[in-house]
């Protein structure tokens, strides 16, 4: 039987990705829709190439070429938010929630009310919205499955495993382009060299998180949501080579590693496929090439993301969304020109103060109206802190 999928975020890296696996079998799948953002050649390709019912940009006001790249393929148009929302209700089996930051909350939301499975890749929607995703999931019926490559390792190695038995989780980080810089010089580093990665084919956004370790910061949040440990439980640990993704430790004093190379598709292949496992083309390691693995411990003087990620678990309630929001607008700002490298973590924990003084929204319920209102306030903060320190 044909599987319905639906990509959203289908344009960046780990929707292309999706899309090189599901080309392989088309057979397999029918796509019922494709979203993306201002790539509307490569959207319109895709859409075409793999008969989806709708492709949808985030853009309104690329509707128009949308709809002239498609014209004639029988692939309806459509753009905006409230569009990739009901793009992501459409009925589909398998659906993958790649959009980057956290405009993929809401079409995640959406999606998890069908009942089916919803590929996670948007960190987001667990560090800003994780206890109402979980509700909504368990509510609807709805398997969620992670693709980030750290939380995928962490759901294999404990399958078969009571998660009382756990004593902690090691999640590993690359450190990024700076790893090894002194840290004088990170103040200087500049939008190019931050944009580079020395492991991972990664978008600019993603790849400037991962030399902060904002993005890490991120995981360490999404760890505590989605496998209800206690943040004391969790471990950050830098591995250079990034083929040990991730580690569990039981009780009885053992280490549970996943080991595999760097490629994002062994992660969606193996959401996309489970409980299944099926061939994936993807390096196979020789472990005797390799030699050896490095590990060393994060320095958080050199990367305060991780400190503000435990801080904020700590304070509860919405503060992950506050992090979250700041953490984006405070990356606009790098990209910009705005900020120094070394400025994004002060913008955010000078908005984490605010907002925790001044908002007692982060406190209330969580929904997503509430949800959206805290990171909508959090933004204005951290314009606002950046607006200040420039001048």
């Amino acid at each position: 039987m044909r599987r319905k999928v639906t990509i959203l975020g289908a344009t960046g890296s780990i929707g292309q990705n999706t899309i090189d696996l599901i080309r392989r079998n088309l057979d397999a799948y029918d796509v019922v829709a494709l979203t993306g953002a201002s790539n509307i050649a490569q959207l319109a390709r895709d859409a075409i190439d793999l008969k989806a019912d709708i492709a949808v940009t985030a853009h309104d006001n690329l509707l128009d070429d949308l709809r002239d790249a498609l014209a004639g393929s029988g692939v309806q148009a459509a753009a905006g938010s409230a569009a990739i929302d009901e793009a992501a209700a459409r009925p589909a089996d398998w659906i993958m929630s790649a959009i980057v930051g956290a405009a993929g909350l809401s079409p995640g939301y959406a999606a998890l009310k069908q009942g089916t499975t919803l590929a996670l890749a948007n960190k987001e929607s667990l560090v800003c919205a994780g206890q109402l995703m979980l509700d909504t999931a368990a509510q609807h019926g709805t398997r969620m499955l992670p693709v980030d490559s750290e939380h995928s390792a962490i759901f294999q190695a404990l399958i078969g495993e009571e998660i009382s038995a756990v004593e902690r989780i090691i999640i590993t980080a690359s450190g990024g382009a700076f790893r090894d810089w002194p840290l004088e010089k990170l103040e200087t580093a500049t939008l190019a060299q931050a944009s580079s990665h020395p492991n991972w084919d990664m978008g600019q956004r993603i790849t400037i998180d991962s030399a902060s370790m904002f993005n890490k910061a991120m995981e360490v949040i999404e760890t505590r949501e989605y496998f209800k440990v206690r943040p004391d439980q969790i471990e950050v640990l830098v591995h250079p080579q990034s083929m040990i993704h991730a580690l569990v430790g039981f009780v009885d004093g053992a280490l549970m590693a996943h080991v595999g190379p760097p490629d994002m598709r062994h992660a969606i292949g193996f959401a996309l496929h489970h409980p299944a496992r099926a061939a994936l083309p993807v390096e196979r390691l020789d472990l005797a090439a390799i030699g050896s693995f490095e590990f060393r411990a994060p320095d958080e003087v050199r990367w305060p993301a991780l400190r503000l990620a435990r801080e904020t678990m700590a304070a509860g309630g919405m503060n992950g969304a506050v992090l979250n929001a700041a953490k984006e607008t405070a990356l606009d700002g790098f990209i910009a020109g705005a900020l120094k490298f070394t400025q994004m973590s002060q913008i955010v924990e000078d908005t984490l103060s605010q907002m925790q003084r001044d908002c007692s929204l982060i406190r209330d319920t969580m929904s997503l109206d509430n949800v959206t209102q805290v990171d909508h306030l959090a933004r204005e903060a951290a314009k606002a802190a950046i607006t200040k320190r420039a001048g």
